[in-house]
């Protein structure tokens, strides 16, 4: 199998034999959901409903301003019983819209399909795809419309889907690929269209061959898109790594995908915008992988958004013993958080349960040079410098170091040897360096509107 990859990178055990021959599973409806206002890069929504309305499922229930934002939608159908504040899967706390489910599954009245979705134009696809509130599914939730617009002076020629799925423990990419092949393909296409591009290229590493096998065979007469498969690699899943690996283009410091001609997405969203494309669905579930030895019985469910992590833990039998850490995401990538009383999000890809026994947690000793995270960076950064830097608060001198640059993989502290935190510090200061930035443009708005 001819094969690409990146450079850079390190090499995981994928803990994927749990859950990656299982098929996915509806999940139990529950009597509530909570729906956060904020789940998408970008504004955040303002509630369109107020406690006591009545909902129907797949009515838009909230919508923010502006272009880069993306609606929420009901998915039960019920009453509103309150709007309040909870933990978000990122930490932070956020206003839910909280549904009671009556059981009734009644749709809206605006979700039906379109006749002939073949024949919608570019802009009308754009249009839908807004309207029924798709961001990307890989984890990053940016508005799928947003990256789909039209911008001057820059055109894409390329559209590749994301079926790396390189995270351990998560699989419910793979049982997409495995299971909706076809729907996958007929995602693409609608993105191809509604982007005016002509190549669409479908990303799996070789680990997935049965993925592979199939999305090869549904494709086979299209002459416009080709499945590649890739090394296995992490994080091979990361857009910039991704694009190279799959077009040898090299996305620049700073730049975005489009600045060299590619739009990155990930399978699931394609699978979202083909059902938003023929029959008026909007974003209301998605595959969610719940997994890890602190779970009796791990799976790939079908979720409804704002379903809590601990109706689908409850649902898997509980847990196996003393749990160490719940997860919400991938290992590498992914957030603990304290409690299950959180609800899964549309960029919610997984939830990982660790028994004490699993979770790595050791003291941190002092850098003693090795090197190994700098060969491990797949951006070719120094961990220890920005650490070293963040530590003083040298915020400006770790900005000129591209700590902005860093994806917070944790390449870099799964090979260190002293058990240091590099993410955590370096998240720090992307934070505090944004938080300096924000102010400055507010400071430089303010004395523009003085005179």
């Amino acid at each position: 199998m001819n094969t690409s990859t990146f450079k850079g990178g390190i090499h995981l055990p994928g803990y994927k034999e749990g859950t990656e021959g299982l098929p996915i599973v509806p999940a139990s409806i529950p009597d509530k959901v909570y729906l956060p206002i904020a789940q998408h890069i970008g504004a955040p929504c303002l509630p369109l409903v107020e406690v006591g309305d009545e909902v129907k499922k797949g009515q838009k229930i909230a919508a923010g301003k502006g272009f880069v934002t993306a609606p929420i939608h009901a998915s039960v159908s019920g009453r509103v019983v309150a709007i309040e504040k909870k933990q978000h899967p990122g930490g932070n706390f956020v206003n839910c819209i909280v549904i009671e489910n009556n059981g009734q599954e009644e749709w809206a009245d605006t979700v039906k399909p379109h006749l002939q979705p073949g024949d919608l134009s570019a802009e009308e696809i754009r249009n839908i795809i807004f309207e029924a509130g798709i961001v990307g599914l890989g984890g990053a939730a940016f508005p799928a419309h947003v990256k789909y617009a039209p911008v001057e002076g820059k055109k894409a020629d390329c559209i590749i889907l994301n079926g790396v799925e390189c995270e351990p423990y998560i699989t419910a990419d793979h049982r997409l690929m495995v299971e909706k092949a076809e729907r996958i393909v007929a995602g693409l296409r609608y993105i191809l269209k509604g982007t005016n591009c002509e190549q669409g290229i479908i990303a799996i590493e070789e680990n997935k061959p049965d993925a592979i096998a199939l999305l090869k065979k549904v494709v086979a007469a299209d002459k416009h898109i080709r499945v590649q498969a890739l090394q296995v690699k992490y994080p091979q899943g990361s857009e910039k790594h991704l694009i190279y690996a799959c077009t040898q283009r090299e996305v620049p410091v700073g730049g975005l995908p489009l600045d060299v001609g590619v739009i990155v997405n990930n399978v699931g969203t394609a699978v979202a915008i083909a059902d938003a494309v023929e029959f008026g669905i909007p974003l209301i579930e998605r595959v969610v992988t719940l997994s890890g030895n602190g779970i009796k019985n791990p799976a790939n469910y079908l979720v409804r958004i704002g379903t809590l992590f601990s109706h689908l833990i409850a649902e898997s039998g509980g847990y196996t013993g003393e749990i160490e850490k719940i997860i919400a995401g991938g290992l590498m990538m992914g957030k603990a958080v304290y409690t299950a009383n959180i609800p899964v999000i549309k960029g919610s890809s997984g939830i990982v349960i660790l028994k004490k026994t699993e979770s790595k947690k050791e003291r941190e000793y002092n850098c003693v040079r090795c090197g190994k995270c700098i060969e491990a960076c797949p951006l070719f950064l120094e961990p220890t410098t920005l650490v070293k830097l963040a530590k003083r608060g040298l915020w400006e001198e770790t900005a000129q170091n591209n700590v902005l640059s860093c994806i917070e993989c944790g390449s870099c502290v799964y090979v260190c040897p002293a058990q240091i935190p590099l993410v955590q510090y370096i998240r720090r200061a992307k934070q505090a360096i944004n938080v300096a930035k924000a102010k400055a443009r507010a400071k430089a708005k303010s004395e523009g509107g003085k005179e």
